[in-house]
């Protein structure tokens, strides 16, 4: 299982008016990456770009240590209002349902994704992934 399959169970599982897996899995591609497939890389950069506050967000979500929660509006800012909508569209729930559960979920898929920093290193695999989403 691969990480999109994961945040694609980990959107349903938090999100309750996303039931189609194929309407949330497209959701995440246009979020985080758009017409090259889901990235969550790009969303990372996202934040980095944003600089101050955001970036180091993003930082301690990358880290080992305890992540800082981030506000719907600042979620926003970073990623974008107009890819919070489509996202939202996709799954049938309005803009600021989607950016308050995303401001929930976010830090943790990026926080169940990386290690030492760095995105998807030494997890044991799709294996040792799943089994830090769904203990």
């Amino acid at each position: 299982m691969d990480i999109k399959s994961l945040a694609t169970q980990l959107i349903m599982s938090k999100i309750g008016g996303a039931n189609d897996s194929g309407a949330a899995a497209s959701a995440l591609d246009d979020l985080a990456g758009g017409s090259d497939g889901f990235d969550l890389g790009d969303i990372v950069g996202k934040f980095n770009g944003a600089g101050g506050d955001l970036a180091s967000k993003a930082k301690s979500w990358l880290g080992d240590g305890a992540n800082d929660a981030i506000s719907p509006a600042q979620l926003q800012d970073a990623i974008g209002s107009d890819k919070i909508e489509a996202f939202a569209s996709k799954l049938g729930i309005g803009k600021e349902e989607a950016s308050s559960s995303l401001s929930q979920i976010l830090p943790d898929l990026i926080d169940k994704s990386s290690q030492g920093g760095n995105l998807l290193g030494s997890l044991g695999g799709a294996k040792g992934l799943a089994s830090k989403f769904f203990k």
